[in-house]
């Protein structure tokens, strides 16, 4: 019984098994709802895999596994190029003090679980606009910055209402020409240029607005929504992918579980 030191458990003990849980849950929440969710789950067992053989001296499983875990960092970065540039960017952003801080997404760190982004509103200028075939794209800030794109456009402090954002996209506004930027419920920026995504192959019917969304959303943890002139269609965009949605509520219901 002397051998097994089950109690000898150091405070640093407890912060590096803090730290790493910290780390599997941001990387967890940058691939969730993607494919690549289903390698980060495979990784994660092969992983395990890896320190059980060696544990249990299965000399011959354990090398296989220690090679591909050698070999095999290579490929994850080719693999998860998009999700550490993600991680790179929540990393650089983080602001410990802030509302962005490393905690803010740890409910039961929080009294209050909504949401402080008017969605609604959002979404029903979204639904007027696609009434009457107005062009719009709406990108909603989570945690990766995008002050680097606010200089691109006319920086704004408007708080998010209906027909402010009914009026920003009104054809015959000078504000209406490329996105706007949305955090905490404030438009922060209008006519801000999105990079576009001309690699991934998309159907034809959808233009620069989408291909923007898709750019924004891919290189960052930010949504957007998108309506278009053409058709009057909302599309709904996250991780770089359309997501489907059955109805308005729907819709609602999904951007708010984004943003929590």
């Amino acid at each position: 019984m002397e051998d097994l030191q089950l109690w000898d458990f150091r405070l640093i003990d407890f912060v590096d098994v803090f730290l790493v849980a910290i780390l599997l849950y941001y990387i967890y929440r940058l691939v969730r709802g993607t494919v690549a969710v289903n390698i980060f789950i495979g990784i994660l067992i092969i992983y395990f895999a890896w320190r059980l053989t060696d544990y249990l001296n299965m000399y011959m499983l354990y090398s296989i596994f220690d090679g591909f875990m050698k070999v095999g960092i290579i490929a994850l970065i080719v693999v998860f190029q998009p999700e550490i540039r993600k991680f790179l960017l929540l990393v650089g952003s983080t602001n410990i003090a802030g509302k962005k801080g490393l905690f803010r997404d740890f409910k039961f760190l929080k009294n209050n679980d909504q949401t402080s982004t008017d969605v609604e509103a959002i979404v029903k200028a979204c639904t007027k606009m696609a009434a009457s075939n107005t062009g719009a794209l709406i990108v909603i800030e989570r945690n990766n910055n995008l002050d680097f794109l606010t200089n691109t456009g006319d920086e704004m402090n408007i708080l998010v209402s209906q027909p402010i954002i009914e009026s920003i996209f009104f054809k015959n506004s000078p504000l209406h020409d490329g996105a706007i930027i949305i955090d905490n419920n404030i438009v922060k920026a209008t006519r801000v240029i999105l990079p576009v995504n001309n690699e991934k192959n998309i159907p034809e019917r959808f233009g620069l607005r989408h291909r923007a969304a898709v750019g924004i959303t891919e290189k960052t943890d930010a949504l957007a929504l998108v309506v278009s002139e053409e058709t009057g269609q909302i599309s709904y965009l996250k991780n770089g992918e359309f997501v489907m949605f059955k109805d308005t509520d729907d819709l609602i219901k999904k951007i708010k579980d984004d943003l929590r």
